[in-house]
């Protein structure tokens, strides 16, 4: 009787903790709520490597978030190799549940080393500047100043290859995203709420652009094609125009 009432307890701590539920028929999400926080993120990197350690015939891919944990799997292969009697959804939904409990006490993860990037706030790169400088009335110096003055902390790659969410942003430049994306280009340096990020590759964005760096942070040839690794630490400082054409030759 006791043994049933813990384990409905330790039921119910699990279910206010986070969310699962399914994303179609071949993959799972465990949500931790809508949070930027480096403590959070932490739990989930743990979660992450602790799937990956005890990984599954049938398992795709565990793909972290700033709060979430996802598995992509096959739900052909799981059923022919572990003869379930439930759900694919159901078997995977017990797999998070249990890497959330063996990873409660893991340590924090430790910061990653630290990238230093150059960026050249020209006018042509920085396409945003002005209209930062009108919202937050502040001048484009005291915008380049304030972005540099502190380090980022990666939360996770997304979006498109080599693309590192970063946070947090000095609350002065907290400012919302485009309401229509333009075409950016590869190597733009922007801001979104309280994120900053660079464009790895020329696409559509809506991210407020501050400038542009000649850095390469995703290499399809490389051996290492993704320069930041979620848990990395960034550091923007400022180039002139001739260091940066310098720089992309």
């Amino acid at each position: 009787m006791n043994e049933s009432h813990n384990l409905e307890r330790q039921t119910q701590r699990l279910n206010q903790e986070f969310n699962i539920f399914p994303l179609g028929d071949s993959a799972a999400t465990m949500d931790f709520g809508n949070t930027i926080n480096k403590s959070l993120n932490s739990r989930v990197r743990n979660i992450g490597h602790w799937l990956r350690q005890h990984s599954l015939q049938g398992f795709k891919n565990v793909i972290e978030g700033y709060s979430s944990v996802s598995i992509l799997y096959d739900p052909v292969i799981l059923q022919r190799n572990y003869l379930f009697e439930s759900t694919a959804f159901d078997f995977i939904r017990k797999k998070l549940e249990e890497a959330w409990k063996e990873t409660i006490h893991d340590p924090i993860f430790e910061d990653g080393p630290l990238t230093r990037i150059p960026v050249c706030y020209d006018e042509e790169f920085g396409i945003d500047l002005n209209f930062i400088a009108s919202e937050k009335h502040l001048s484009k110096e005291e915008i380049i100043r304030i972005h540099q003055s502190k380090s980022y902390h990666v939360y996770m790659i997304g979006f498109l290859p080599g693309f590192s969410y970063m946070a947090d942003v000095d609350e002065r430049l907290v400012i919302p995203r485009k309401k229509v994306p333009v075409t950016v280009s590869p190597g733009s340096v922007g801001i979104a709420g309280s994120q900053t990020g660079v464009y790895p590759i020329s696409c559509p964005g809506g991210w407020q652009i501050i400038g542009r760096t000649p850095m390469a942070l995703f290499d399809p040839s490389s051996e290492n094609p993704v320069k930041l690794q979620a848990g990395d630490q960034v550091q923007f400082y400022s180039i002139s125009r001739s260091e940066f054409e310098a720089a992309s030759q």
